[in-house]
């Protein structure tokens, strides 16, 4: 059953049995979700479902990261409801488009790298959020049509349908990993509901998702300038969102399949298939964390699971809403609990104990900023942000100064750590000038000059020294330490005397 699969680029020794029933999952799973999240941003079910057919089919083919699954998200539906409830549809459609271009051009100019920047706290920060954000959807389902909580015989039968599923997700892998055991939970669900004839809310009970193929469409909308003013801000930030969200994902998958992904090209993907989706009346998303995890747990790893997924989607909508809309969501609900629970990253909690308070600080600030605010995006930039504030801190107290004086009675100053904004109040006070010899050293052998600030630090420091009358020198300037400072000649004088001995600096007075 295990065949070679090559397609653009891709190569890679795939189970067509297994990557295909996991495609069928994944559909099933998209459903819900899709219709929800086009309800969220006040667009038709057919929306979002349309949306997660374009983004799931083209990111599947054309993306980064194998086996990750695209689709409608809740994030990007937050970003879009304001201009959906006031401009209506096209403008969404328009929106969505120039968000996929804004994506592509960050691909092409290979902004993907910047993830690097994102430390491990705040992607656990995110994935417990995300995790936390997951299940509490679900609860939902057990609300009536006027949002009060189920009593009674309907939250029994609702309550034991959802563990019957959450008990065959867990146990089946147990025993067999033939089929995916979350195909199996949903169908075993569907089969009970159906012989014993229980009344259950189903997916119909939501939305119909009855319709055709996506009509393609220019959105209509006034090409001007006024147009482009309007929407930008919500493209900007949907491009945002959608690759935080897609990049952070894509981690996710590599750390779990220990493999890696190109970053680069997934947002490429991310931006052609947002803008096919506008173009399809669609409207538009990023990668699904929880759907790539159903995914990734079924065993699926090639592109093939994406593409079934995406297909299989269409098809329901086109030939069996009928049948679709008779699936209890008790089955989905306990497989998206069961997504929450195998989301959230339990280790962080075990390792609270000996993680520095700074990156538990991190952490529980970006899960708290995703449930609360469901800002994905906001969530990452803020975790990031306070982490460098922290390093920039703690690195900034790390700044230290050996002091000795040699047999010609010159005072070396040996500077430890890097100096830069934040250090250069700590390095002005290493030094005592009125006291300190005529003749002293300056060595930065274990020391760097990082920034503007660092060089302002440097001539200042020279030129309370030059004003009474005693001389300086630098030593062990690294070649790009010297680079910052010829560099800024032109801005600030630099008063620094060549080092006879190393001869990095050229005299600068």
């Amino acid at each position: 059953m295990k065949k070679y699969l090559n397609l653009f680029d891709f190569k890679q020794k795939i189970d067509y049995k297994t990557e295909v029933l996991s495609g069928l999952t994944v559909a099933l799973a998209l459903v819900p979700e899709a219709v929800a999240f086009a309800l969220i941003a006040g667009l038709s079910p057919l929306t979002g479902l349309y949306a997660a057919f374009v983004m799931g089919l083209v990111t599947s083919i054309l993306g980064g990261r194998p086996g990750m699954i695209s689709g409608a998200t809740g994030a990007v539906a937050v970003v879009i409801v304001a201009l959906s409830l006031s401009h209506g549809p096209e403008y969404i459609f328009a929106t969505v488009i120039l968000a996929g271009i804004i994506q592509i051009l960050a691909g092409v100019f290979r902004l993907g790298k910047l993830m690097r920047l994102v430390p491990h706290p705040v992607i656990f920060g995110f994935v417990n959020g995300l995790a936390i954000i997951i299940f509490m959807s679900q609860l939902d389902q057990f609300k009536d049509a006027s949002g009060n909580w189920l009593t009674g015989q309907s939250l029994y039968i609702l309550l034991g349908l959802v563990l019957l599923t959450m008990l065959i997700i867990w146990g089946l892998p147990k025993l067999t990993r033939a089929i995916p055991a979350s195909l199996v939970a949903i169908l075993a669900v569907f089969g009970i509901v159906l012989v014993f004839g229980i009344d259950t809310k189903t997916v119909g009970d939501i939305a119909s998702i009855q319709g055709g193929f996506p009509p393609f469409h220019i959105p209509n909308v006034p090409f001007s300038f006024d147009t482009l003013v309007l929407i930008f801000p919500y493209a900007a930030i949907m491009a945002g969102v959608g690759l935080i969200e897609s990049l952070l994902t894509l981690n996710i998958i590599d750390e779990i399949t220990e493999t890696r992904g190109r970053g680069n090209k997934e947002a490429v993907a991310q931006g052609a298939a947002n803008i096919l989706s506008g173009m399809f009346s669609g409207m538009g998303g990023c990668a699904m964390l929880g759907q790539s995890l159903i995914n990734i747990s079924n065993g699926a790893r090639a592109r093939l699971s994406g593409i079934v997924a995406a297909v299989a989607l269409l098809l329901f909508v086109m030939f069996g809403a009928s049948l679709i809309e008779q699936l209890p969501m008790a089955a989905l609900t306990g497989l998206m609990i069961m997504v929450a629970i195998g989301t959230f990253e339990w280790a962080s909690l075990r390792t609270f104990n000996k993680m520095p308070k700074s990156d538990i600080f991190v952490l529980v600030t970006v899960t708290l900023v995703t449930v609360f605010l469901h800002n994905l995006a906001l969530a990452v930039i803020v975790g990031v942000i306070i982490a460098a504030l922290v390093f920039a801190y703690d690195s900034a107290r790390r700044i230290r100064a050996r002091k000795s004086i040699d047999e010609k009675g010159v005072k070396h100053y040996e500077i430890y750590g890097p100096l830069f904004f934040a250090s250069v109040t700590a390095f002005n006070e290493k030094f005592d000038i009125l006291n300190d010899p005529d003749e002293i050293v300056i060595d930065f052998k274990e020391s760097r000059v990082v920034d503007m600030s660092a060089i302002e630090a440097l001539n200042k420091i020279t030129e309370r020294y030059l004003k009474v009358g005693k001389k300086v020198h630098l030593r062990h300037l690294s070649p790009d330490c010297k680079l910052l400072l010829e560099n800024a000649d032109d801005i600030i004088e630099v008063n620094v005397l060549e080092d006879p001995t190393y001869h990095i600096m050229a005299d600068k007075i």
